[in-house]
């Protein structure tokens, strides 16, 4: 049956944070932190999985997710400003060192956590999202591209040219992704192809074409993979995106710069110090990390990493449950030495 899942509302005077919580509230402290476009409940499997195991999961929205605050200006999702939303939620929940789990956008929080916040954290996961001491910026992230795979005069920005979309025309493309809900989440939501494996992300051509689904400016009709996407997700995307809306998480894009590099302390701060595992997802087509550079600087910067591959694509936490909980539970196992076994 699963454990008992609970929806929580933490109100501050700068912003609101709507969590899932599950598992004993005197547990070991457990953040799953969801990238975009995503939910706190795409964590279902991993809260079920670690709550079972007597840890105390809590799986936020985001900054202009859900059922947490939306607000309008684009310094607003300023990292520094996300980071500061978790601060005042781990404090809310007794501010004992906590373990971090994030994925895509969410990766870059628990990465900034972990800087700016180490005395916070026990342990830090990140799932395909690897850690960019500058930030997850096209200016830190262009040099890292596989020109091979990538041409500098066809894609110039390679993989990456939809954040320079989302940068210059959030608006247009929160508009796209809104206008037929259950068709955007239908192709967005897919599970790993290796036939995918050399060659250009889809990703890439976004910005030549003028949008994520070119000239209609709509997701095209097709069957959800029920590998990936759930029909009871599917619902709950729909029905939070209905109310939301795609502008502040395109926010987040918008607002790289000189704002989300002041989430981090300056060069030479800027070490990982806690324990790290990294889980690739091999068949991902954007943040492909298994033979392209985009993970060197993070092997350069952290202090304790740990990597392991998982066959699967961007969604790997939903594609391959099964394996992503149990890669956390054994890494968990042997690095928390001290305080309640993860098994």
């Amino acid at each position: 049956m699963g454990v008992e899942i609970t929806t929580h509302v933490l109100d501050s005077p700068r912003h609101r944070t709507s969590y899932l919580s599950a598992g004993p509230p005197d547990g070991p402290l457990m953040f799953f932190v969801h990238g975009f476009p995503g939910l706190g409940a795409m964590w279902r499997p991993q809260l079920d999985h670690f709550a079972e195991r007597g840890w105390h999961c809590v799986a936020p929205d985001m900054r202009g997710y859900g059922g947490s605050s939306v607000p309008t200006g684009a310094a607003a999702y300023a990292v520094a400003e996300v980071v500061d939303d978790m601060v005042e939620l781990h404090d809310a929940l007794g501010g004992r060192p906590a373990v971090w789990v994030g994925h895509d956008w969410g990766s870059e929080v628990v990465w900034s956590m972990a800087v700016r916040h180490a005395e916070r954290c026990r342990a830090v996961v990140s799932l395909t999202v690897p850690y960019i001491p500058g930030g997850l910026t096209l200016e830190h992230l262009t040099p890292l591209v596989d020109r091979s795979l990538y041409p500098v005069e066809v894609f110039p920005l390679g993989q990456w040219e939809y954040m320079q979309l989302a940068i210059d025309e959030p608006e247009l493309v929160a508009e796209e992704f809104a206008a037929d809900l259950e068709a955007t989440f239908a192709v967005v939501f897919r599970g790993g192809d290796p036939m995918t494996l050399g060659t250009p992300s889809f990703t890439s051509i976004v910005r030549a074409q003028g949008g994520w689904f070119g000239p209609s400016r709509r997701a095209p009709k097709m069957d959800r993979d029920e590998t990936v996407l759930s029909e009871e997700l599917l619902d709950t995307l729909v029905r939070a995106y209905g109310k939301t809306g795609f502008l502040g998480p395109h926010r987040w894009y918008a607002n790289a710069g000189e704002e989300l590099r002041a989430g981090r302390p300056g060069p030479g701060d800027s070490r990982v110090r806690p324990p790290v595992l990294f889980v690739h997802a091999s068949w991902d087509p954007a943040c492909e990390t298994v033979t392209s550079r985009l993970a060197e600087p993070m092997r350069a910067a952290c202090d304790d990493l740990t990597e392991v591959v998982i066959d699967a694509g961007h969604w790997v936490a939903l594609e391959k449950p099964g394996d992503v909980n149990a890669g956390i539970a054994d890494w968990l196992g042997k690095t928390l030495r001290t305080g309640p076994h993860p098994m």
